[in-house]
């Protein structure tokens, strides 16, 4: 009986022993359609995670700066009120409206005596 002939070297496209994946992702076969096609609802949480981060990060950010500016504006606010507790302070000083009475000339002296009562018995 004849025997079939027996290929010669069998020139498949199996890969290589030696393709490493760098190899791969530099023919451009690490990542295929296949693989996205497979994963899609996993590659579209993750890039939706990585957008709701950045948006967070953002957010935390510009609120930061905000705090910063309300914080700086209420220590002016503060310090102008210290400053104008004691304006108000010292004019209600009676040394220092009797000064300005005096200075206005306006003719008012300060009573020397307190006021008193005037009681009326039937």
């Amino acid at each position: 009986m004849p025997t079939a002939p027996q290929p010669a070297a069998t020139t498949t496209n199996a890969p290589k022993q030696h393709d490493t994946w760098l190899l791969r992702a530099l023919h451009g076969r690490l990542l295929s359609a296949d693989f996205f096609a497979k994963n899609w609802v996993t590659i579209l949480t993750i890039m939706v995670m990585f957008l709701v981060y950045i948006t967070n990060k953002y957010q935390c950010q510009t609120r930061m700066e905000t705090i910063q500016s309300l914080q700086r504006r209420l220590e002016i606010v503060e310090t102008e009120r210290v400053l104008q507790h004691s304006v108000y302070m010292s004019r209600i000083r009676e040394s220092a409206m009797r000064e300005l009475v005096d200075t206005m000339h306006l003719g008012l002296s300060i009573q020397e005596r307190p006021p008193f009562k005037i009681s009326y018995d039937r």
